[in-house]
């Protein structure tokens, strides 16, 4: 087995440990951080591989539809995952909010971030449609915009988690590519050519303006971006995305 495939592996064992009822929550969040780890050094064995010459890994594209509600937030955590791991995004606006997301990268980090996003997506609808916010929100407030801030606050979370074991994972790299080059010279240059590529091709489309949310669901929701699992297992069991209403 590739050394990437075992990578993977060990993975999907730290989350079936993590998932287990019986464990408490900082020895799932242990092993959900190890998880993070792996998933970065993954892309960074598949980036010095691919300088290497060893195998092929060019840049390219990815279409991934998202659906209402909440489409734009769930495109929101979509590039929160996208940017951290090397790639851009362009967003596909549609009558009522999103209808789908172009990520841009590298095959590998394309990968990476399909993955994830599938996995944290489920997560996230799965706990949303368990919030009751009414027990603790504001007077008058609506549950669509508790969640919208919920979402964005569990792809803030997610972000900030990605980045750091990213950072990690290269800092700590200890292999070179030919020529003596650094996993942190790879990997800037990798990140410079996806923006150079992504410029090129997309130069004529203008940036989102932010978006103003007046819900109070942001801190719950990155207190459980904090918590989430971050892997693709959740594919593996082909599970389905419940609706949220």
């Amino acid at each position: 087995m590739p050394d990437h495939d075992m990578l993977l592996a060990r993975v999907r064992k730290l989350l079936a440990k993590a998932e287990d009822p019986a464990v408490t929550e900082a020895e799932a969040e242990l092993y959900n951080t190890k998880a993070a780890e792996l998933i970065a050094r993954y892309g960074i064995d598949r980036a010095m591989v691919a300088e290497a010459g060893a195998t092929a890994d060019e840049i390219g594209l990815r279409r991934i539809p998202v659906d209402n509600p909440y489409s734009r937030d769930k495109a929101t955590l979509l590039t929160n995952i996208a940017f951290p791991l090397r790639c851009r995004t362009l967003l596909h606006r549609a009558a009522k909010g999103v209808e789908a997301v172009t990520i841009f990268g590298f095959r590998s980090d394309l990968e990476r971030v399909e993955l994830l996003f599938t996995s944290l997506l489920l997560q996230a609808t799965t706990q949303l449609t368990r919030v009751r916010p009414e027990n603790r929100v504001f007077r008058g407030e609506s549950l669509a915009a508790y969640r919208r801030t919920w979402l964005h606050g569990f792809a803030r979370a997610v972000y900030e988690r990605l980045r750091q074991a990213e950072e990690r994972a290269v800092r700590t790299h200890t292999a070179t590519a030919p020529g003596g080059r650094s996993a942190e010279l790879v990997v800037a240059d990798r990140t410079a050519m996806v923006q150079h590529a992504f410029d090129e091709q997309f130069s004529q489309l203008r940036t989102a303006p932010p978006r103003r949310l007046s819900g109070s669901g942001y801190l719950d929701g990155h207190h459980a971006g904090t918590n989430a699992n971050l892997s693709p297992t959740a594919l593996t069991k082909r599970r389905q995305v419940l609706p949220m209403r």
